[in-house]
């Protein structure tokens, strides 16, 4: 498996020299990530999940004010059926029955998965040519003009993820706006970010940063 060539575009979307991408992240063929497609959606499933607050409850008849007095007697009334409180959930501002409480959302999701699921989505944009590194030139003052005319060439205005070094604030600063731009620090790109995006663009810094922290070993506490 041979490292993958990605093309470093300049500020006005020419080719302005190559970087190689480890194939271990950006080389994986396209046969290998459709067999892990449900490793993928499982990831992303369980991120999405992870965000859900679950805060959502409803007043069951126990909370709900009221209905502490029997409406009327239990026998002798005529037709009337039997009622114990005008709070029960057949009664108009009664309680509500199985009705939403708070829970947790959280789904157990190994680091090797979530590591090996954005690998398999880095892949997939990269065999599809929708992996680019952009040098936006952009030195002591932030610039949203020139952002768009680094990224038009390269992504012709589609979603697209923007995937930044930390010392990249005034990059940062300048794409925040563009409307179809999501935009990252390196060390936070995820599954989800990679496939919701129909390009995924690394500043020069932001591409070293996640190939360095990707490809460095791990070293692991005595």
């Amino acid at each position: 498996m041979a490292n993958v060539t990605l093309n470093v575009t300049d500020t006005k979307g020419n080719a302005n020299g190559t970087v190689e991408a480890p194939a271990e992240i950006f080389g994986i063929s396209n046969e290998d990530v459709l067999a892990h497609g449900p490793l993928v959606h499982q990831v992303v499933i369980a991120q999405l999940a992870a965000a859900r607050q679950g805060t959502h409850a409803v007043k069951n008849r126990a909370n709900v004010s009221g209905g502490g007095k029997k409406p009327w007697k239990q026998k002798g009334t005529g037709g009337r059926a039997r009622q114990g409180s005008i709070r029960a959930p057949q009664w108009v501002h009664g309680g509500v029955v199985h009705g939403p409480v708070p829970r947790k959302y959280d789904q157990r999701t190994p680091k090797k998965m979530k590591a090996a699921a954005l690998r398999y989505a880095l892949s997939d944009r990269a065999n599809a040519g929708r992996i680019a590194v952009v040098d936006f030139g952009i030195k002591d003052v932030p610039s949203t003009k020139a952002a768009v005319a680094a990224l038009t060439p390269v992504t012709k205005d589609q979603f697209t993820t923007v995937v930044l070094s930390r010392e990249n604030i005034n990059e940062w600063m300048s794409v925040r706006n563009i409307p179809t731009v999501h935009v990252i620090f390196a060390d936070q790109l995820n599954t989800y970010d990679v496939i919701t995006a129909q390009y995924v663009v690394f500043s020069k810094e932001g591409f070293e940063a996640f190939v360095a922290a990707k490809t460095e070993p791990e070293v692991k506490e005595a």
